[in-house]
């Protein structure tokens, strides 16, 4: 166990320096910081004076491992656009792009699983037939379009949710919140509705693809052979060894949310980490984009690893295997 635990920091630290490289060659190739900062009559002396600041002016990998220590201490330096620190910026934007992946993370989980078990078991049905269609949809669609059918049919048509913003949020430290407040409720609805229908329609077919496969299995016919009750074969044993991949692609997804919530963010004008690197790109911001990268790589790597652990500790198979390996 220890030494798996290693191997896969060892493969994080790689993929997370891989990505800060990636990140760094961004100040490298896109565009130049001193112009953005001083604007086009600056004069020599002052670009030079500017540069040397900034420490642009020293060699490629010195700039790179300065730019590492700083990236370890979460430092990115001037927003170009703003003037403010990175780092603030994002910690401004992240609750609120964590509270609405989150949102629709949990809304996919309780509403994709107990779909795609009721379209397994009761494949062939009608409504089976209606969740497979609404599934296709769901995957087929892209994510702006459905943001804005739903602005138009709940918000400008029917009038009952707002179309864009958070709402009323609370502060509970440096961490703001809207799931405290009914107003906040009220506009993270749609949004969350938005960013959860391709992970819910993914979780539902997959469920479905899963159980129908483990329903065959030997071990289920064994256990019908026993006498227990369709219930107990269904929810006690289908449905737990279903569950095991399912948790690898959740948690994945999950990153996922976080990192592809742009288009949501910007279709709603939700305030998060999406809305902000949007802005970034569209002003060439590079300090942002660059912090942007690093942290949603953390995200994905963070979240690999605890799966990893969590599946390694869940199916007693990846233990065997390890043991007979060594």
């Amino acid at each position: 166990m220890f030494a798996f635990i290693l191997r896969r920091l060892a493969q994080a630290v790689i993929v997370m320096v891989s990505v800060a490289f990636i990140a760094f060659m961004l100040f490298q190739y896109v565009g130049d910081p001193v112009v953005f900062l001083l604007g086009q009559d600056a004069t020599p002396d002052q670009v030079r004076e500017l540069r040397t600041e900034l420490g642009l002016d020293r060699p490629f990998f010195v700039q790179f491992g300065h730019f590492l220590v700083n990236a370890v201490q979460g430092e990115f330096g001037l927003s170009l656009r703003q003037g403010a620190k990175v780092s603030r910026l994002i910690a401004e934007r992240f609750p609120a792009t964590l509270e609405l992946s989150m949102v629709a993370a949990v809304l996919a989980l309780v509403v994709g699983i107990p779909m795609g078990v009721y379209a397994a078991l009761r494949r062939g049905t009608f409504m089976s037939q209606v969740f497979m269609t609404v599934s296709l949809l769901g995957v087929s669609l892209p994510t702006f379009l459905i943001g804005i059918l739903l602005i138009l049919l709940f918000a400008v048509t029917l009038g009952w949710f707002p179309s864009f913003g958070r709402g009323e949020v609370t502060q509970l430290g440096w961490w703001s919140t809207g799931l405290l407040t009914p107003k906040g409720w009220h506009h993270i609805t749609l949004p969350a509705i938005t960013l959860a229908i391709f992970q819910l329609t993914l979780i539902m077919r997959l469920v479905r693809a899963e159980m129908l496969e483990v329903l065959r299995t030997d071990y289920i016919k064994f256990a019908r052979a026993r006498g227990l009750t369709n219930r107990a074969v269904h929810f006690g044993h289908a449905l737990k060894n279903t569950l095991v991949p399912v948790m690898t692609i959740t948690g994945l997804q999950l990153g996922g949310l976080i990192a592809f919530a742009i288009i949501t963010e910007t279709v709603f004008q939700w305030p998060g980490m999406g809305l902000l690197f949007i802005q970034a790109v569209t002003f060439a911001d590079i300090p942002v984009m660059a912090a942007y990268l690093c942290l949603i790589a953390l995200i994905f790597v963070v979240i690999n690893l605890v799966v990893d652990l969590l599946y390694f500790a869940v199916d007693p198979r990846l233990r065997v295997e390890k043991a007979g390996g060594h």
